[in-house]
């Protein structure tokens, strides 16, 4: 009895060891066509969120105290960069855009003419306060409204208590105006600005446009420059300038769509735009 039952013993072992080899060789053999699936899909172009969770290893996720911890070490980091924002945004969470660590400066759109005030100006400048983000504000300059009357729209609607950054004022139109009374309208404006907020503001505008209707005249200027391309812009009159708008298709977490993004050129920062 002893003998047959080792026996039996013998073969059922042996049995499973050429089961588990049989298996082991199945899944080897599998391997190849799960790299290659995945291959393929990277290949279409696919990025790795639409890749199936099969084809990639699975692996824990952070703790809560790594992600702050990881979250804080990024936003320590220091940024040459900026955006502007107005109603075309709509809502934003400030809390996230300060979270990215993407931005160092914000320009928001207050008022443009004489009567406009952005629809969101007052809640994009609390927001992006109460975030602990550096702000500014922008007017949009009409060459055909009375000086007299935008500035009493900017001032009225504006606090310089509120604000960290020389304000910005937009030129991107003449009208009909001559060249001659088009640059007396904007010295009066921009020197009117200057008085009331006690810093020189900086002009916006984009590439063309300066070359062609303000270069040789307005060179004691910041400037933020607008070119969309991967080319760094050029002002005829070799000008240098703060700032460069570099897109208005930026993306940034906190910020549904688009969003104009812009940095700082050559040598300057932070310190050279903010509202001494």
């Amino acid at each position: 009895m002893r003998s047959i039952s080792f026996n039996r013993h013998l073969a059922l072992g042996c049995w499973l060891l050429a089961f588990s080899c049989w298996l082991t060789a199945v899944d080897v053999s599998a391997e190849p066509d799960d790299r290659q699936k995945k291959q393929a899909l990277l290949d279409s172009g696919a990025m790795p969120d639409a890749l199936p969770n099969s084809l990639w290893p699975q692996q824990p996720l952070p703790s809560e105290e790594e992600t702050v911890h990881q979250t804080l070490h990024f936003i320590g980091t220091s940024t040459r960069q900026g955006i502007d924002v107005s109603h075309y945004q709509g809502k934003i969470d400030w809390h996230k855009v300060a979270m990215t660590g993407e931005v160092s400066y914000v320009f928001i759109k207050a008022t443009e003419g004489g009567t406009l005030v952005d629809d969101c100006y007052r809640t994009n400048l609390a927001g992006a306060r109460r975030a602990g983000l550096k702000v500014g504000i922008y007017h949009f300059f009409s060459p055909t409204v009375p000086v007299s009357q935008q500035l009493a729209n900017l001032f009225s609607n504006v606090n310089k208590k509120e604000i960290d950054l020389i304000p910005i004022i937009d030129v991107e139109h003449r009208g009909k105006l001559s060249q001659k009374e088009f640059n007396l309208r904007l010295k009066d404006f921009l020197k009117q600005v200057e008085r009331h907020y006690r810093a020189r503001p900086i002009i916006y505008t984009g590439q063309n446009f300066y070359n062609k209707w303000l270069s040789g005249t307005f060179s004691k200027y910041k400037f933020m420059i607008a070119k969309y391309d991967t080319e760094i812009p050029y002002l005829v009159d070799d000008v240098p300038f703060v700032m460069w708008q570099y897109t208005a298709t930026g993306r940034i977490n906190g910020i549904r769509g688009n969003v104009d993004r812009s940095r700082f050129m050559d040598n300057y920062d932070l310190s050279d735009i903010l509202l001494k």
